[in-house]
């Protein structure tokens, strides 16, 4: 089977919401002999969770959950950069689920499903996304780091970094969700090595800009170091 392009460093990342496990395996499995890399929610609900807490390139939703209306509307707020979404629908659900769509970002696929349509159309709304997100920016979540600009944001509020903590963050989100140690850190932000208490004062400030508002991404590993990323991941 044809792979979907991929950034350099591995496939894309795609999330399947599905309540039927049947389902949830079939599409799951779609992406993945595709060369993707899958997660999967069994709920709208989960879904906008997992969505708040990681970048994902695509989504795949079958259009039956009880709360997928609520998914559909929710996720136009949070993250502000969301990913595509591919719907899988009946007829019936059809008429309900077109009018919230928007258009170049999202699309349908009538059931029962062929494989061959829903590669064709992941691949379509996987071109519509942005430079920033396709170029493999560093990000995760609403959390996202413009390297050209040497700039960063937490959704649309601008972060205001200084040169070390831009190079702190970096560091992070490159390594999301690993643990960094402060020898590691010292390293990357000044090229030689600083007392803890430098680094321990450097964390906190960035950690105040980062985590102002929303959830927190920036932890502390006591006797480890530091890692950005959701606490339940």
């Amino acid at each position: 089977m044809e792979k979907l392009a991929s950034p350099p460093g591995g496939g894309r990342s795609v999330l399947v919401v599905a309540d039927d496990p049947d389902i949830t395996e079939l599409l799951a499995g779609i992406m993945e002999l595709a060369g993707c890399r899958v997660e999967t929610a069994v709920s709208g609900t989960a879904g906008m969770m997992r969505l708040t807490r990681r970048r994902f390139d695509l989504v795949v939703c079958d259009a039956t959950p009880p709360d997928l209306e609520c998914f559909v509307r929710s996720r136009r707020v949070a993250p502000p950069d969301h990913p595509p979404v591919l719907y899988l629908t009946t007829c019936e659900t059809l008429i309900d689920l077109v009018p919230f769509l928007e258009p170049g970002v999202e699309d349908y696929v009538v059931k029962p499903v062929r494989i061959a349509e829903v590669l064709d159309r992941a691949r379509a709304l996987l071109r519509t996304r942005s430079p920033e997100r396709l170029d493999g920016t560093p990000c995760y979540g609403d959390l996202v780091l413009d390297g050209a600009a040497y700039q960063a944001r937490r959704g649309s509020r601008p972060l205001g970094l200084t040169p070390a903590e831009y190079r702190l963050l970096s560091q992070l989100l490159e390594n999301a969700e690993r643990v960094l140690s402060k020898e590691q850190i010292s390293r990357h932000v000044w090229g030689d090595f600083r007392a803890h208490g430098a680094i321990e004062k450097l964390v906190a400030r960035l950690r105040r800009k980062v985590d102002q508002e929303g959830p927190t991404l920036i932890h502390t590993r006591r006797g480890f170091g530091y890692w950005l990323g959701s606490p339940e991941s």
